[in-house]
């Protein structure tokens, strides 16, 4: 009998620690599955980096395409586009639902480091993950990449363009809002201004803002579509993972300046920063 309540206080125990230990144990069960060390979803696409042609941003020394983004547009879109659509549907002006997607967003997740939520040092959750979270729990966390993800899907469903920003270890979005009359700057993309900056991660943040030292320099920028890009997916089938195509650059300011080094400098300086970044925290572990 004494052996019989001891089993029973080990499975107790057990059990216990598959229900505390998160997402690392709720893989198999999501369409998660690990390779290696790192975790892949259903898609094929890698969640725990953003570097290399199965990685969330598809970071390459060509560009970058934030490819996790597509899981929650076109034929996928959920929870995430019908929050954008439900704030479109309020708000007929397009100024104040425009702050409206930025605030949802903004106010809702805390930011959080990924080994804080996830136990790993990068974790990306695509915006449905994060919508459904909000929803069921009034509010989630997630660090840059998430909230950027998050809130460029809310944008294109609620009728705007939005577009992702890549920088050093850090990631946020422009939306086109060329009458937005409470920007800090405006920025220039692929030759079109009238770009502002949305940066959720801070809670005092206006939407517009945009920290000074992004203002005097060239930033890789992917404009978000509402549907994935016109391949073959077979049911059932992983994302496309097509090497990612050169992306566009955003400035602020619309004036003519000096002659810019090649795009592709940008790229592999950015990519290998923020590759870096995450090498660096993994051995400090």
């Amino acid at each position: 009998m004494k052996r019989a309540w001891v089993l029973l206080a080990l499975i107790v125990v057990l059990l216990a620690a598959v229900a505390t230990a998160g997402y690392a144990w709720a893989f198999p069960s999501e369409g998660f599955y690990q390779r290696g060390g790192d975790i892949l979803d259903d898609w094929e696409i890698c969640r725990t980096t953003a570097c290399g042609k199965d990685g969330f941003y598809q970071i390459t020394d060509t560009g970058f395409r934030p490819v996790i983004a597509f899981e929650s547009l076109g034929e996928e879109a959920d929870l995430a586009y019908s929050l954008g659509e439900q704030i479109a549907a309020k708000y007929p002006d397009p100024l104040r639902r425009a702050e409206a997607v930025f605030h949802f967003v903004r106010d809702r997740v805390e930011y959080t480091s990924d080994i804080d939520t996830f136990g790993s040092d990068e974790f990306a959750q695509n915006a449905d993950e994060l919508a459904t979270t909000i929803v069921e729990d009034g509010g989630g966390e997630g660090d840059c990449e998430d909230m950027s993800v998050l809130l460029a899907v809310m944008y294109k469903a609620a009728g705007f363009r939005s577009a992702i920003v890549l920088l050093s270890g850090h990631t946020a979005v422009l939306v086109y809002l060329p009458d937005y009359n409470q920007a800090r700057a405006f920025f220039d993309l692929a030759g079109e201004p009238g770009w502002v900056w949305a940066e959720a991660t801070g809670r005092n943040n206006p939407l517009g803002w945009a920290p000074g030292e992004y203002l005097d320099m060239e930033i890789p920028a992917y404009e978000i579509l509402a549907e994935v890009p016109a391949y073959e997916i077979p049911a059932g089938a992983a994302a496309p993972l097509t090497p990612p195509p050169a992306s566009t650059i955003a400035f602020a300011g619309t004036g003519e300046g000096a002659a810019s080094p090649p795009p592709y400098l940008f790229f592999i300086v950015i990519g290998l920063l923020w590759c870096l970044s995450l090498f660096r925290r993994r051995r400090r572990r």
